[in-house]
């Protein structure tokens, strides 16, 4: 059974909600992701960690289920001062695979209520009976800021010390406290946080070392002891966070001497699948941006669905679907501005796979106006972390007819529309979507259809990877070793879903580098899931950490380009125009001013060596020595600050300062002078700077 109110936001139309909020948050305090989990409280700039989640215990606290990116399904939206989020949960596959499963349906309401707090209200309900511990309102909060400090409570309940020490404990698992409570202090030298609750409410502060995980967990209990079927349960509190603020000085240093890989630019991602919105948005996007690179589909399923025909001879006589046609002409399109063109094939005709084709794939990242209604129907409603195997593999008995079938649009493209590919991959084969292989099959495709490519005349080559995340960098190894399939590789190619470290980075680099190919990140973003949601588009903390990541992987991967996952309406960086149901004009977001100002930085520019003396600050710099035209890219994830820069050459004489937050786009703010190569400036706070000095 399922409550007819439960999950407003998923069986409401998408475009309601986003146009009660299209002016976008100013200056949002509480940073509150998609999922529901806050990540903090900013307080000038300064972000006060907090990381919580919903969560559902075991009943001997062995395992405890909590939301994340892509753990459940959720939606979002704002109206004004307040985020809503609801989330439909289950048990990780683990648990269900050993007979545990519920289904926790929840709603998270968070409003600012003044400078560093906000008030939450959570609702849970289950759908059935459960033998769990309880389900609970979870804080994380960072063993650096608070442990070795202190909890004060706030008129607890029976007896109870009035301030229990949170220093380190020796066992694996230290629970300090488990008490009811009005609330509670969370006090360290650095930090402090305070929570009340409208009611006496069960508060548990403890840690788990068993997951090298040092942070305290803090449970507040909404419902205690076994889920009722049926049952609902409420719970309202509020919190306010305080602490220091780092604005000491940051340095950061360029070293101009020792030029890497070459930066093409931005690039886009151009899948056509919005027939009604694409158009105005795709048009935008081109008259205003650099757009160094381009990747459009090849619609395979539509260009031969009938093993037997003969695709390429059919559109030489003029037979060839309207959306194919419209695919190619996109390619033409992006190639009269001089971009190289990667081509993708997502899905196959039946006839090329193993099995029986799923569409979409399940668990994949639905896109366009089509899925997105899939979703909000409850169609597609399975997390991705949880949806199984996707996709299907191709069928090895029918190679010769699949490698002709591809190398045959491409010879069209060629022939008719005057554009050779540059590369060509399966979009994510590594995860399914939609087309499944292995590492060892991956190898073998780009060896078989590189050498057919080569014979049909194409200079087309393989992308190397294509992967649904950074994360999987061991798919791309047997490729690597196989000299033969080595020599048809173009590039190496990941996309940015769901973020990555710098060792990973590191090594997709490395990778790149030990084929003497460029690398690229074809798809760029950074929650695949967001379609579902679309309102998170227009938040600042959204803008900002995606293009925290873009400038991590530019400072440490030194890819060709990032290609921007849409410059479509489809996660458009633009609002009205009809995306996402929002017919007011069209205009462009924080996010379009952050990729525009990455795109500005000039072309024939080499990476640069850059580093900053300061946590909490991303920075990539590039020179095009030939123009003497030098950029630094800065995204300050902090409060405003002083900031020097050394190490530009001496023909730099000033530097022009671009910034773009919440409130500015792409905005000039003043101008420098550099002497003796260094230049000392203002670091805005949660902004992404651009520094652009020219001779």
């Amino acid at each position: 059974m399922t409550r007819n109110n439960t999950l407003p936001v998923l069986r409401a139309g998408i475009g309601a909600f986003l146009l009660a909020g299209l002016a976008g948050p100013v200056a949002a305090q509480p940073e509150t992701m998609a999922w529901g989990n806050l990540t903090g409280i900013r307080v000038d700039g300064q972000l006060m960690d907090i990381n919580s989640s919903m969560c559902v215990a075991q009943p001997d606290w062995s395992s405890v289920s909590r939301t994340g990116r892509e753990q459940q399904i959720n939606t979002y939206r704002r109206q004004g001062k307040v985020e809503t989020v609801a989330i439909r949960m289950r048990p990780p596959l683990a648990l269900r695979n050993q007979g545990i499963n519920w289904i926790l349906e929840a709603t998270e309401t968070v409003e600012e209520i003044a400078p560093g707090a906000a008030k939450l209200d959570v609702e849970y309900w289950f759908e059935n009976d459960a033998d769990i511990a309880g389900a609970y309102y979870c804080l994380e909060l960072p063993a650096d800021f608070y442990s070795g400090g202190s909890v004060q409570l706030i008129e607890p309940v029976g007896p109870a010390p009035g301030q229990v020490s949170v220093a380190p404990g020796a066992a694996d698992q230290n629970e300090y406290l488990h008490v009811t409570a009005r609330g509670a202090r969370f006090v360290s030298a650095r930090r402090q946080l305070e929570v009340t609750f409208t009611e006496p409410t069960e508060v548990i502060v403890r840690d788990d070392r068993r997951q090298n995980n040092f942070n305290l967990q803090v449970y507040f209990t909404v419902l205690p002891g076994k889920a009722v079927a049926d049952r609902t349960a409420r719970k309202s509190f509020t919190l306010k966070a305080s602490g220091e603020m780092d604005t000491s000085p940051v340095n950061f240093s360029i070293d101009a001497t020792r030029p890497g890989q070459l930066f093409d630019g931005l690039g886009g991602n151009f899948r056509l699948q919005n027939p009604r919105t694409d158009p105005v948005v795709i048009r935008y996007n081109l008259d205003s941006l650099r757009v160094a690179w381009g990747r459009v589909e090849l619609p395979w399923a539509i260009w031969q669905p009938n093993q037997d025909s003969d695709p390429l001879a059919e559109a030489r006589a003029g037979k060839i679907h309207p959306r194919v046609a419209q695919a190619m002409e996109m390619a033409r399109t992006l190639a009269r501005k001089g971009m190289p063109i990667i081509v993708s094939a997502w899905s196959a005709p039946p006839w090329a796979i193993l099995g029986i084709v799923e569409f979409p794939a399940r668990g994949g990242r639905g896109t366009g106006e089509a899925a997105r209604g899939a979703a909000v129907r409850g169609l597609m409603d399975v997390p991705f972390s949880e949806s199984g195997p996707r996709g299907n593999p191709l069928n090895p008995e029918k190679m010769d007819r699949i490698e002709e079938s591809i190398a045959g649009y491409l010879v069209y493209l060629k022939e008719k529309y005057g554009v050779e590919a540059a590369l060509f991959s399966f979009n994510e084969s590594d995860l399914g979507i939609n087309v499944r292989q292995t590492p060892r099959e991956h190898a073998e495709l780009i060896k078989t259809l590189g050498a057919w490519f080569a014979s049909k005349g194409l200079t087309t080559k393989l992308a190397l990877g294509d992967t649904s995340d950074a994360n999987p960098i061991d798919f791309i190894r047997p490729a690597m070793r196989d000299a033969e399939a080595a020599k048809h590789v173009g590039a190496v190619d990941f996309h940015s879903w769901r973020g990555c470290t710098d060792e990973i980075l590191a090594q997709w680099r490395d990778a790149a580098r030990a084929l003497n190919v460029p690398l690229v990140v074809a798809e760029g973003s950074t929650d695949a899931a967001a379609y579902r949601y679309p309102q998170i588009f227009l938040e600042p903390s959204f803008a900002l950490y995606e293009i925290n990541l873009y400038t991590r992987i530019l400072a440490i991967a030194q890819p060709k380009s990032i290609l921007q996952w849409q410059l479509t309406a489809d996660y458009s960086t633009l609002a009205g125009g009809g995306v996402f149901g929002d017919d007011s004009p069209l205009r462009p977001t924080q996010r379009y001013w952050n990729l525009k100002q990455l795109a500005s930085t000039p072309p024939r520019s080499f990476w640069l060596p850059v580093a900053s003396d300061k946590p909490g600050i991303a920075c990539a710099a590039f020179g095009n020595i030939a123009e003497g035209e030098y950029t630094l890219h800065v995204v300050n994830n902090g409060p405003r600050r002083p900031a020097t820069v050394t190490g530009l050459p001496a023909e730099v004489k000033q530097l022009r300062i671009l910034v773009t937050d919440s409130k500015r786009g792409m905005e000039e703010i003043g101008r420098v002078p550099v002497t003796g190569g260094k230049a000392e400036f203002t670091l805005e706070p949660t902004s992404f700077t651009t520094l652009a000095g020219a001779p």
